[in-house]
Protein backbone atom coordinates (compact mmCIF):
# COMPACT_ATOMS: atom_id res chain seq x y z
CA UNK A 1 0.00 0.00 0.00
CA UNK A 2 1.25 3.45 -0.97
CA UNK A 3 0.52 6.74 0.85
CA UNK A 4 0.22 9.93 -1.20
CA UNK A 5 2.74 12.57 -0.10
CA UNK A 6 1.82 15.45 -2.42
CA UNK A 7 5.13 14.90 -4.23
CA UNK A 8 4.76 11.22 -5.03
CA UNK A 9 4.06 8.34 -2.69
CA UNK A 10 5.75 6.31 0.03
CA UNK A 11 5.10 2.79 1.35
CA UNK A 12 2.76 2.41 4.30
CA UNK A 13 5.79 1.33 6.37
CA UNK A 14 7.24 4.85 6.08
CA UNK A 15 4.02 6.48 7.23
CA UNK A 16 3.74 3.95 10.08
CA UNK A 17 7.28 4.81 11.20
CA UNK A 18 6.43 8.52 11.29
CA UNK A 19 3.17 7.85 13.16
CA UNK A 20 5.05 5.76 15.71
CA UNK A 21 7.38 8.69 16.43
CA UNK A 22 4.28 10.80 17.16
CA UNK A 23 3.14 8.10 19.59
CA UNK A 24 6.44 8.11 21.47
CA UNK A 25 6.52 11.86 22.15
CA UNK A 26 3.37 11.67 24.29
CA UNK A 27 5.01 9.31 26.82
CA UNK A 28 7.30 11.47 29.05
CA UNK A 29 5.88 11.77 32.55
CA UNK A 30 3.10 9.21 32.11
CA UNK A 31 4.76 6.51 34.22
CA UNK A 32 5.15 8.86 37.19
CA UNK A 33 1.58 10.17 37.27
CA UNK A 34 -0.15 7.04 38.66
CA UNK A 35 2.39 6.60 41.48
CA UNK A 36 2.65 10.25 42.55
CA UNK A 37 0.34 9.78 45.50
CA UNK A 38 2.37 6.79 46.73
CA UNK A 39 5.89 8.19 46.43
CA UNK A 40 6.06 9.14 50.10
CA UNK A 41 5.18 5.56 50.97
CA UNK A 42 7.46 3.98 48.36
CA UNK A 43 10.36 6.19 49.47
CA UNK A 44 9.59 7.10 53.11
CA UNK A 45 12.69 9.24 53.59
CA UNK A 46 12.37 11.47 50.50
CA UNK A 47 11.57 15.16 50.79
CA UNK A 48 8.80 17.04 49.02
CA UNK A 49 11.51 18.80 47.01
CA UNK A 50 12.73 15.47 45.61
CA UNK A 51 9.21 14.52 44.60
CA UNK A 52 8.78 17.87 42.87
CA UNK A 53 12.11 17.38 41.09
CA UNK A 54 11.00 14.00 39.76
CA UNK A 55 8.03 15.62 38.06
CA UNK A 56 9.48 18.98 36.97
CA UNK A 57 13.14 18.47 36.04
CA UNK A 58 12.53 15.94 33.23
CA UNK A 59 10.04 18.34 31.62
CA UNK A 60 12.54 21.16 31.99
CA UNK A 61 15.22 19.00 30.35
CA UNK A 62 13.02 18.45 27.32
CA UNK A 63 13.01 22.13 26.32
CA UNK A 64 16.76 22.68 25.69
CA UNK A 65 17.06 19.32 23.94
CA UNK A 66 14.16 20.15 21.64
CA UNK A 67 16.04 23.28 20.58
CA UNK A 68 19.33 21.38 20.31
CA UNK A 69 17.67 18.75 18.13
CA UNK A 70 16.20 21.43 15.88
CA UNK A 71 19.62 23.05 15.46
CA UNK A 72 21.37 19.72 14.78
CA UNK A 73 18.71 18.77 12.23
CA UNK A 74 19.92 21.52 9.89
CA UNK A 75 23.37 19.98 9.35
CA UNK A 76 23.06 16.38 10.60
CA UNK A 77 21.31 13.28 9.29
CA UNK A 78 17.83 13.37 10.82
CA UNK A 79 17.47 9.60 10.81
CA UNK A 80 20.66 9.24 12.86
CA UNK A 81 19.48 11.99 15.20
CA UNK A 82 16.11 10.26 15.58
CA UNK A 83 17.63 6.86 16.35
CA UNK A 84 19.99 8.44 18.89
CA UNK A 85 17.10 10.11 20.72
CA UNK A 86 15.01 6.93 20.65
CA UNK A 87 17.92 4.87 21.98
CA UNK A 88 18.48 7.27 24.91
CA UNK A 89 14.73 7.26 25.61
CA UNK A 90 14.53 3.45 25.49
CA UNK A 91 17.60 2.80 27.65
CA UNK A 92 16.39 5.35 30.20
CA UNK A 93 12.99 3.69 30.30
CA UNK A 94 14.52 0.27 30.91
CA UNK A 95 16.73 1.74 33.65
CA UNK A 96 13.65 3.25 35.35
CA UNK A 97 12.14 -0.23 35.71
CA UNK A 98 15.16 -1.32 37.76
CA UNK A 99 15.65 1.91 39.75
CA UNK A 100 15.57 1.48 43.51
CA UNK A 101 16.08 4.99 44.90
CA UNK A 102 14.57 8.40 44.28
CA UNK A 103 17.96 9.78 43.27
CA UNK A 104 18.30 7.09 40.62
CA UNK A 105 14.82 7.88 39.30
CA UNK A 106 15.56 11.60 39.10
CA UNK A 107 18.85 11.12 37.21
CA UNK A 108 17.38 8.54 34.85
CA UNK A 109 14.29 10.68 34.23
CA UNK A 110 16.55 13.58 33.26
CA UNK A 111 18.22 11.37 30.66
CA UNK A 112 14.80 10.26 29.46
CA UNK A 113 13.80 13.91 29.08
CA UNK A 114 16.93 14.53 27.01
CA UNK A 115 16.11 11.61 24.71
CA UNK A 116 12.50 12.70 24.38
CA UNK A 117 13.60 16.28 23.63
CA UNK A 118 15.72 15.04 20.72
CA UNK A 119 12.80 13.06 19.28
CA UNK A 120 9.97 15.57 19.74
CA UNK A 121 10.73 18.09 16.92
CA UNK A 122 11.42 15.21 14.53
CA UNK A 123 7.88 13.89 15.05
CA UNK A 124 6.57 16.83 13.01
CA UNK A 125 9.82 17.52 11.12
CA UNK A 126 9.60 14.13 9.41
CA UNK A 127 6.02 14.85 8.34
CA UNK A 128 7.19 18.12 6.78
CA UNK A 129 10.11 16.36 5.04
CA UNK A 130 8.04 13.56 3.52
CA UNK A 131 4.74 15.35 2.78
CA UNK A 132 3.71 18.65 1.26
CA UNK A 133 0.61 20.75 0.66
CA UNK A 134 -2.76 19.20 1.42
CA UNK A 135 -1.14 15.84 2.22
CA UNK A 136 1.13 17.45 4.82
CA UNK A 137 -1.81 19.12 6.58
CA UNK A 138 -3.63 15.79 6.66
CA UNK A 139 -0.60 13.96 8.04
CA UNK A 140 0.03 16.63 10.69
CA UNK A 141 -3.56 16.09 11.76
CA UNK A 142 -3.03 12.34 11.92
CA UNK A 143 0.21 12.88 13.83
CA UNK A 144 -1.64 14.99 16.41
CA UNK A 145 -4.39 12.37 16.64
CA UNK A 146 -1.91 9.53 17.17
CA UNK A 147 -0.12 11.56 19.85
CA UNK A 148 -3.27 12.20 21.86
CA UNK A 149 -4.75 8.72 21.38
CA UNK A 150 -1.51 7.18 22.65
CA UNK A 151 -1.65 9.51 25.63
CA UNK A 152 -5.12 8.26 26.56
CA UNK A 153 -4.29 4.57 26.10
CA UNK A 154 -0.93 4.78 27.86
CA UNK A 155 -2.49 6.64 30.79
CA UNK A 156 -5.01 3.83 31.27
CA UNK A 157 -2.31 1.15 30.96
CA UNK A 158 0.08 2.80 33.42
CA UNK A 159 -2.76 3.29 35.90
CA UNK A 160 -3.51 -0.43 35.79
CA UNK A 161 0.16 -1.45 36.03
CA UNK A 162 0.70 0.84 39.01
CA UNK A 163 -1.85 -1.22 40.91
CA UNK A 164 0.28 -4.33 40.36
CA UNK A 165 3.76 -2.95 41.13
CA UNK A 166 5.12 0.59 41.17
CA UNK A 167 7.97 -0.35 38.79
CA UNK A 168 5.67 -1.64 36.04
CA UNK A 169 4.31 1.72 34.73
CA UNK A 170 7.84 2.49 33.51
CA UNK A 171 7.44 -0.32 30.96
CA UNK A 172 5.52 2.21 28.85
CA UNK A 173 8.87 3.90 28.19
CA UNK A 174 10.00 0.83 26.21
CA UNK A 175 7.62 1.70 23.36
CA UNK A 176 10.52 3.43 21.48
CA UNK A 177 11.88 -0.08 20.80
CA UNK A 178 9.05 -0.55 18.28
CA UNK A 179 9.76 2.83 16.72
CA UNK A 180 13.47 2.00 16.41
CA UNK A 181 12.56 -1.08 14.37
CA UNK A 182 10.13 0.85 12.18
CA UNK A 183 12.61 3.63 11.41
CA UNK A 184 14.50 1.22 9.15
CA UNK A 185 11.89 2.15 6.53
CA UNK A 186 12.98 5.79 6.72
CA UNK A 187 16.53 4.81 5.81
CA UNK A 188 15.34 2.82 2.81
CA UNK A 189 13.02 5.54 1.49
CA UNK A 190 14.39 9.09 1.86
CA UNK A 191 12.01 12.05 1.39
CA UNK A 192 11.53 13.42 -2.11
CA UNK A 193 12.49 17.06 -2.77
CA UNK A 194 9.84 19.75 -2.51
CA UNK A 195 7.95 20.44 -5.77
CA UNK A 196 8.65 23.77 -7.54
CA UNK A 197 5.29 25.24 -6.44
CA UNK A 198 5.98 24.57 -2.76
CA UNK A 199 5.47 27.52 -0.41
CA UNK A 200 8.65 26.51 1.41
CA UNK A 201 10.82 27.03 -1.67
CA UNK A 202 9.73 30.66 -1.75
CA UNK A 203 11.44 31.21 1.60
CA UNK A 204 15.13 32.05 1.68
CA UNK A 205 15.25 32.01 5.47
CA UNK A 206 12.94 31.55 8.45
CA UNK A 207 10.39 34.34 8.73
CA UNK A 208 11.20 35.28 12.32
CA UNK A 209 8.28 37.65 12.79
CA UNK A 210 5.74 35.02 11.84
CA UNK A 211 7.60 32.37 13.82
CA UNK A 212 7.44 34.55 16.96
CA UNK A 213 3.71 35.12 16.40
CA UNK A 214 3.03 31.40 15.99
CA UNK A 215 5.05 30.64 19.12
CA UNK A 216 3.01 33.19 21.08
CA UNK A 217 -0.30 31.82 19.81
CA UNK A 218 0.71 28.22 20.55
CA UNK A 219 1.87 29.13 24.04
CA UNK A 220 -1.39 30.91 24.74
CA UNK A 221 -3.76 28.19 23.55
CA UNK A 222 -1.73 25.47 25.30
CA UNK A 223 -1.68 27.41 28.57
CA UNK A 224 -5.40 28.11 28.18
CA UNK A 225 -6.58 24.49 27.92
CA UNK A 226 -3.99 23.01 30.30
CA UNK A 227 -6.17 24.07 33.22
CA UNK A 228 -8.35 21.07 32.34
CA UNK A 229 -5.51 18.67 33.12
CA UNK A 230 -4.14 20.60 36.10
CA UNK A 231 -7.30 21.68 37.93
CA UNK A 232 -10.18 19.33 37.10
CA UNK A 233 -9.22 17.06 40.00
CA UNK A 234 -9.38 20.01 42.45
CA UNK A 235 -12.75 21.05 41.06
CA UNK A 236 -14.11 17.50 41.34
CA UNK A 237 -12.80 17.18 44.89
CA UNK A 238 -14.51 20.40 45.90
CA UNK A 239 -17.78 19.18 44.36
CA UNK A 240 -17.45 15.77 46.09
CA UNK A 241 -17.56 13.90 42.77
CA UNK A 242 -16.33 10.31 42.43
CA UNK A 243 -12.56 9.85 42.66
CA UNK A 244 -12.48 8.34 39.17
CA UNK A 245 -14.25 11.32 37.59
CA UNK A 246 -11.19 13.56 36.89
CA UNK A 247 -9.44 10.72 35.04
CA UNK A 248 -12.49 10.17 32.85
CA UNK A 249 -12.90 13.88 32.10
CA UNK A 250 -9.22 14.35 31.25
CA UNK A 251 -9.16 11.24 29.04
CA UNK A 252 -12.17 12.52 27.09
CA UNK A 253 -10.47 15.91 26.83
CA UNK A 254 -7.47 14.32 25.09
CA UNK A 255 -9.74 12.23 22.87
CA UNK A 256 -11.47 15.44 21.84
CA UNK A 257 -8.11 16.98 20.94
CA UNK A 258 -7.43 13.92 18.78
CA UNK A 259 -10.65 14.05 16.74
CA UNK A 260 -10.18 17.24 14.64
CA UNK A 261 -6.79 16.06 13.42
CA UNK A 262 -8.49 13.37 11.34
CA UNK A 263 -10.62 15.96 9.51
CA UNK A 264 -8.45 19.06 9.60
CA UNK A 265 -8.55 19.62 5.81
CA UNK A 266 -12.34 19.67 5.79
CA UNK A 267 -12.36 22.05 8.73
CA UNK A 268 -9.98 24.41 6.93
CA UNK A 269 -12.21 24.30 3.84
CA UNK A 270 -15.42 25.00 5.77
CA UNK A 271 -14.13 27.51 8.33
CA UNK A 272 -11.57 29.29 6.15
CA UNK A 273 -10.38 32.58 7.65
CA UNK A 274 -12.57 32.07 10.70
CA UNK A 275 -10.87 28.84 11.76
CA UNK A 276 -8.98 30.36 14.69
CA UNK A 277 -11.99 32.46 15.72
CA UNK A 278 -14.21 29.38 15.95
CA UNK A 279 -11.50 27.36 17.72
CA UNK A 280 -10.88 30.03 20.36
CA UNK A 281 -14.62 30.53 20.87
CA UNK A 282 -14.95 26.78 21.48
CA UNK A 283 -12.13 26.88 24.01
CA UNK A 284 -13.76 29.81 25.80
CA UNK A 285 -17.22 28.23 25.83
CA UNK A 286 -15.88 24.87 26.97
CA UNK A 287 -13.88 26.31 29.86
CA UNK A 288 -16.79 28.51 30.91
CA UNK A 289 -19.02 25.44 31.00
CA UNK A 290 -16.51 23.62 33.22
CA UNK A 291 -16.09 26.55 35.57
CA UNK A 292 -19.70 27.66 35.92
CA UNK A 293 -21.92 24.56 36.02
CA UNK A 294 -21.67 22.12 38.90
CA UNK A 295 -22.44 18.97 36.96
CA UNK A 296 -20.37 15.99 35.84
CA UNK A 297 -22.03 16.06 32.42
CA UNK A 298 -21.35 19.79 32.00
CA UNK A 299 -17.70 19.44 33.01
CA UNK A 300 -17.16 16.54 30.58
CA UNK A 301 -18.95 18.39 27.78
CA UNK A 302 -16.97 21.56 28.48
CA UNK A 303 -13.64 19.72 28.57
CA UNK A 304 -14.44 18.06 25.24
CA UNK A 305 -15.51 21.31 23.57
CA UNK A 306 -12.30 23.02 24.76
CA UNK A 307 -10.29 20.04 23.53
CA UNK A 308 -11.93 20.17 20.11
CA UNK A 309 -11.04 23.84 19.76
CA UNK A 310 -7.41 23.19 20.66
CA UNK A 311 -7.26 20.13 18.42
CA UNK A 312 -8.29 22.19 15.40
CA UNK A 313 -5.57 24.79 15.87
CA UNK A 314 -2.62 22.55 16.77
CA UNK A 315 -1.90 20.88 13.38
CA UNK A 316 -2.59 24.13 11.53
CA UNK A 317 0.06 25.92 13.61
CA UNK A 318 2.55 23.17 12.76
CA UNK A 319 1.75 23.50 9.05
CA UNK A 320 2.11 27.29 9.14
CA UNK A 321 5.48 26.88 10.86
CA UNK A 322 6.64 24.70 7.98
CA UNK A 323 5.39 27.17 5.38
CA UNK A 324 7.44 30.07 6.77
CA UNK A 325 10.71 28.10 6.58
CA UNK A 326 12.92 26.76 3.79
CA UNK A 327 12.86 22.94 3.68
CA UNK A 328 16.28 22.56 5.31
CA UNK A 329 15.32 24.63 8.38
CA UNK A 330 11.69 23.55 8.83
CA UNK A 331 12.52 21.20 11.72
CA UNK A 332 14.45 24.00 13.41
CA UNK A 333 11.39 26.26 13.21
CA UNK A 334 9.19 23.48 14.52
CA UNK A 335 11.55 22.94 17.45
CA UNK A 336 10.94 26.51 18.64
CA UNK A 337 7.17 26.14 18.33
CA UNK A 338 7.10 22.75 20.07
CA UNK A 339 9.38 24.00 22.86
CA UNK A 340 6.79 26.59 23.88
CA UNK A 341 4.31 23.75 24.41
CA UNK A 342 6.50 22.40 27.22
CA UNK A 343 7.19 25.91 28.45
CA UNK A 344 3.44 26.36 28.83
CA UNK A 345 3.24 23.09 30.79
CA UNK A 346 5.85 24.40 33.23
CA UNK A 347 4.39 27.91 33.41
CA UNK A 348 0.67 27.14 33.71
CA UNK A 349 0.48 26.50 37.50
CA UNK A 350 2.63 29.54 38.24
CA UNK A 351 0.59 31.80 35.97
CA UNK A 352 -2.72 30.64 37.41
CA UNK A 353 -1.38 31.11 40.94
CA UNK A 354 -0.16 34.62 40.04
CA UNK A 355 -3.53 35.62 38.58
CA UNK A 356 -5.30 34.04 41.55
CA UNK A 357 -3.30 36.16 43.98
CA UNK A 358 -3.87 39.29 41.90
CA UNK A 359 -7.65 38.86 41.97
CA UNK A 360 -7.88 37.34 45.44
CA UNK A 361 -9.28 34.08 44.05
CA UNK A 362 -6.47 31.66 44.91
CA UNK A 363 -8.76 29.29 46.80
CA UNK A 364 -11.61 29.22 44.27
CA UNK A 365 -11.33 26.00 42.23
CA UNK A 366 -13.50 27.49 39.48
CA UNK A 367 -11.25 30.52 38.97
CA UNK A 368 -8.66 28.94 36.57
CA UNK A 369 -11.43 27.89 34.17
CA UNK A 370 -13.37 31.14 34.26
CA UNK A 371 -10.20 33.23 33.94
CA UNK A 372 -8.93 31.31 30.92
CA UNK A 373 -12.38 31.31 29.35
CA UNK A 374 -12.38 35.12 29.52
CA UNK A 375 -8.84 35.31 28.11
CA UNK A 376 -9.79 32.98 25.25
CA UNK A 377 -12.87 35.09 24.50
CA UNK A 378 -10.75 38.24 24.22
CA UNK A 379 -8.29 36.35 22.04
CA UNK A 380 -11.17 35.17 19.81
CA UNK A 381 -12.26 38.79 19.28
CA UNK A 382 -8.68 39.70 18.34
CA UNK A 383 -8.51 36.71 15.98
CA UNK A 384 -11.72 37.93 14.30
CA UNK A 385 -10.19 41.35 13.75
CA UNK A 386 -7.03 39.69 12.39
CA UNK A 387 -8.71 36.88 10.43
CA UNK A 388 -6.94 37.91 7.21
CA UNK A 389 -3.56 37.79 8.96
CA UNK A 390 -1.35 34.74 8.28
CA UNK A 391 -0.67 33.95 11.93
CA UNK A 392 -3.92 34.90 13.67
CA UNK A 393 -6.19 33.98 10.78
CA UNK A 394 -5.82 32.34 7.38
CA UNK A 395 -4.61 34.84 4.77
CA UNK A 396 -4.66 34.39 1.00
CA UNK A 397 -1.22 32.74 0.99
CA UNK A 398 -2.73 29.95 3.07
CA UNK A 399 -6.39 29.82 2.01
CA UNK A 400 -7.14 30.54 -1.64
CA UNK A 401 -9.67 29.20 -4.08
CA UNK A 402 -7.10 26.84 -5.61
CA UNK A 403 -6.02 25.49 -2.23
CA UNK A 404 -9.61 25.13 -1.09
CA UNK A 405 -10.35 23.00 -4.15
CA UNK A 406 -7.23 20.92 -3.50
CA UNK A 407 -8.32 20.27 0.04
Amino acid sequence: MQINTGKGSVPLAVAAAIWSVSAVVSLPGLAVSPIMGDLNTIFPHVSNLEIQMLTSIPSAMIIPFILLSGRLSVARNKNTLLRTGLAIFLLSGVACVFARTMTQLIVISCLLGAGAGIVIPLSTGLVVDYFTGDCRVRQLGISSAVNNLTLVIATAVTGYLAGVDWHLPFLVYTLPAITLVLTAALRRVPPAPEPPQSDQLRQTRINRGRLAALMGIYFFITYTVLVVTFYTSFLAEGYKFKESFPGVAISLFFLAIMAPGLYVNRLIRHLGRNLNVVSLAMMSAGLLLVGCIRSEAAIIAGAMVAGLGYGIMQPVIYDKTAIISPPQTATLSLSFVMAVNYLAVLACPFMVDLFGRMFGMSHDNRFPFVLNAILAAFFAVWAYAKRDDFSMGMDSSYVSDDKDQAR
